[in-house]
């Protein structure tokens, strides 16, 4: 499982970011940049985050250690803004935390990425889906000279509706990819030889693993899907369809 730690103080608010995430200090020590659970857009946004971040660290792409962050009923008490302390009240008990990283800064365009470092990212995004990573919204940072990956609330979109239907892996697995808006889809080339490597780290034991880390509490059961273990095996599911047939998602490249 994530490591956990506990929340000892909620230090700012990042309003950048559309779920208000915050920067918490723990009882290890570290900061963290804290996505709530009591945010509007739920739980499966910390599902896309743990699975997403994990793909990424599997895969070697740079990504923020992530842990589990107890919240504290308590913590709230001490903030003046209104908004902020619904947040937190809402959100007591477990959430994301992503390590901190001083002196980061976003990515913009003035130290390009290479296109080595760029085409696992842009490999990443297509294989998870994840739309949000454009020069309106980059979710790129700087650090030690390369690219940081950060916010994948966005990325598998499939699992907002199986509240409604029951999973449909096959269907993602055709979900196509449009990489012509990506903040790095001018870096690369054809990713051809990216997917045949990349996909290879990606084994059924290696996916099963990292779909683990996310806790039961964070698993949203419903009539489709009854249990949390059920839940684990849809998510695997989409995530082995979509790596085996790349044909209709995989980006062919830009001049």
């Amino acid at each position: 499982m994530l490591e956990t730690v506990t929340a000892t103080r909620f230090a700012v608010p990042l309003r950048e970011g559309g779920s208000l995430p915050g920067l918490v200090e723990a009882d290890d020590l570290g900061m963290y940049v804290v996505k709530f659970r009591g945010a509007g857009q739920g739980l499966k946004v910390l599902v896309a985050e743990v699975l997403v971040g994990e793909i990424a660290r599997a895969l070697d792409i740079p990504v923020p250690r992530l842990a589990v962050v107890d919240l504290p009923r308590d913590i709230a008490r001490y903030e003046a803004d209104e908004e902020v302390q619904d947040l937190l009240t809402a959100s007591v008990g477990t959430n994301l935390g992503l390590d901190y990283l001083p002196g980061s800064f976003g990515y913009d365009g003035s130290r390009p990425a290479t296109a080595e470092q760029a085409a696992p990212i842009v490999w990443l995004d297509a294989y998870t889906a994840n739309i949000d990573r454009t020069w309106a919204n980059p979710n790129l940072l700087v650090w030690g000279g390369r690219p940081w990956v950060i916010d994948h609330g966005a990325a598998l979109y499939f699992h907002h509706s199986w509240a409604r239907r029951a999973p449909d892996a096959e269907r993602f697995s055709a979900q196509p990819f449009d990489a012509s808006d990506h903040v790095l889809g001018d870096l690369i080339g054809d990713l051809t030889s990216t997917h045949e490597t990349l996909a290879a780290v990606l084994t059924d034991e290696v996916l099963t693993g990292i779909v683990d880390l996310v806790p039961d509490a964070w698993l949203e059961t419903g009539e489709h899907l009854p249990s949390p273990q059920s839940v684990r095996q849809a998510y695997v599911a989409h995530l082995t369809a979509r790596r085996d047939h790349p044909a209709a998602w995989l980006p062919g490249g830009h001049p």
